[in-house]
């Protein structure tokens, strides 16, 4: 890392569950399948691991098996370590009120992991953001400026439904965080944070005590709004490709983005590759007189009928006669024969028989629920 400084890696993997609450029925935020073949956790993992953090804890709550299948040890991202490593952390707070409410009661529930590690510096991050990115120079940016802590931000054009879901920074001309709001009524251009920050452990360590005392477990209502002029929050403007998800259409329009080279090279730039579990399946089948056109098409993936401008995830499968556009097919799934399907989003394993038509629209794709038959 930078600086010949220690930084320690948290992960909430759990946050934002209800803004895709169908997603998240049955896994976390974290575990939520994205382009192809990747889940959520994928990109802040790597970001970290191509920075240098050797250590990372992740915070789970509910509905955790399918991540912890996922991780395993940490081998895919260089984290399968005797010391430092990859961490899961259990579910469960120390406070008298059990599972956690909010950031600040997740931290004081793993503090006994927290004090023992060396660290100096923590970055802490959540999954509802798809990006790529070095931490270095914002942790340089946060010692330089000697801030207490350090928020990355970006800028969006915020819709009403996006605000509602969104921090918003007021950040003056010398990048110090000035307001914070918290799911605004507003529209327009906007600085709003990527749920990542930066703080030194000692400083976290007497938020997280202070907070117990005191019975408040929001970290942006009662630590970056609350105290905002007390404190000095400093901004980190990130500048490239990123992708937030605020709801079923956000998460839909992410990975439908990604069919644009532009935007998956800055997405997957070669220097900072993004790494996943690995899995053996055999190369994608192309059946005589299939047609793909301006698709991602996972391995494992067997088409014998048309696929256009959709992203199919390992194991799909695409019945003769069939067409599939506009459309988010995930792991496991089969369409029939002579199905045609527009603009739909199915998850894993789901079966639709032949001869079935669907239709959404992209303003409202379809949803179709793990293991549903049609």
């Amino acid at each position: 890392m930078s600086l010949n400084k220690k930084v320690l890696g948290i992960i909430f993997a759990n946050m934002h569950e209800n803004t895709v609450s169908e997603l998240t029925r049955e896994r976390t935020m974290g575990s939520v399948m994205f382009g192809g073949r990747y889940r959520l956790i994928d990109f802040t993992l790597s970001n970290m691991s191509n920075s240098g953090i050797d250590e990372v804890g992740v915070i789970t709550k509910s509905n955790y098996q399918s991540l912890l299948d996922h991780l395993g040890s940490g081998r895919e991202w260089d984290l399968a370590r005797k010391n430092s490593g990859l961490h899961l952390l259990p579910p469960f707070s120390n406070t008298s009120n059990g599972m956690y409410r909010g950031r600040l009661e997740a931290l004081y529930g793993i503090w006994d992991f927290m004090k023992v590690s060396d660290a100096d510096y923590v970055i802490m991050s959540d999954c509802d953001v798809v990006a790529t990115m070095d931490y270095n120079p914002a942790l340089e940016q946060h010692i330089a400026t000697g801030a207490d802590i350090t928020v990355i931000y970006a800028q969006e054009k915020l819709t009403l439904e996006s605000a509602a879901h969104s921090t918003v920074l007021g950040i003056d001309t010398e990048g110090r965080v000035n307001n914070v709001y918290i799911r605004p009524a507003i529209s327009g251009e906007c600085d709003i944070s990527l749920n990542q920050y930066i703080l030194s452990k000692e400083f976290l360590k007497n938020l997280v005590a202070d907070a117990k005392a005191k019975g408040v477990y929001s970290f942006e209502e009662s630590i970056l709004q609350g105290k905002c002029r007390e404190f000095k929050i400093m901004g980190y403007k990130h500048e490239g490709y990123f992708s937030k998800i605020t709801s079923i259409k956000s998460y839909y329009d992410a990975n439908m983005v990604l069919l644009n080279s532009d935007n998956r090279n800055r997405l997957f730039p070669e220097s900072a590759p993004v790494y996943t579990k690995i899995k053996d399946n055999p190369p994608a089948k192309f059946a005589i007189g299939a047609k793909v056109k301006n698709s991602l098409i996972a391995d494992g993936c067997i088409i014998e009928g048309t696929v256009e401008n959709s992203i199919l995830f390992r194991g799909a499968k695409v019945g003769k006669g069939s067409v599939v556009k506009d459309s988010i097919i995930m792991q496991d799934s089969v369409i029939g024969k002579n199905c045609h399907v527009s603009c739909i989003i199915t998850d894993k394993i789901v079966n639709i028989s032949d001869q079935k038509i669907l239709t959404g629209s992209a303003n409202y794709p379809i949803y179709i629920g793990k293991g549903a038959q049609i």
